[in-house]
């Protein structure tokens, strides 16, 4: 990884192109919308705010997802890079905030007039094949 300025002057990691196309990826398969990763940009939110009617509810997701189904695919995002789970002064939360890999892709999704392309459905095989063999592809 290198480091390049960028226009604010302030330092932001070039990441290799195979985990930006694995994590752009993810991002759109996620049952999850833009509105989410915008919450979590600036704070942490907890799964109870994604999960079940709340998140459909703040425009967070696409459905109303079941916890684990929530959790699952939030954890998903983790594994490629574009989440972390926050953490108290007691260990572990159930909130999750961006990394600075997942603030690159949500201000590339803002800067779109269309919003996020939808994943072909090529890409949405891929991503779960991804998942289930955890291929570094």
């Amino acid at each position: 990884m290198t480091l390049t300025p960028t226009r604010q002057q302030s330092l932001s990691v070039r990441y290799p192109e195979r985990t930006v196309t694995r994590a752009s990826r993810a991002f759109r398969c996620s049952p999850f919308k833009l509105p989410l990763f915008v919450a979590m940009r600036s704070n942490s939110i907890p799964l109870s705010a994604i999960a079940g009617q709340n998140g459909l509810e703040r425009n967070y997701t696409q459905r109303p997802l079941k916890e684990w189904v929530a959790e699952s695919n939030l954890v998903w995002l983790i594994q490629v890079g574009l989440l972390r789970r926050e953490v108290d002064g007691q260990g572990i939360t159930d909130s999750f905030r961006l990394t600075p890999l997942g603030r690159q892709l949500v201000e590339q999704g803002e800067s779109c007039d269309v919003g996020l392309p939808a994943p072909t459905l090529g890409e949405r095989l891929t991503n779960t094949l991804n998942r289930w063999f955890r291929l570094p592809v």
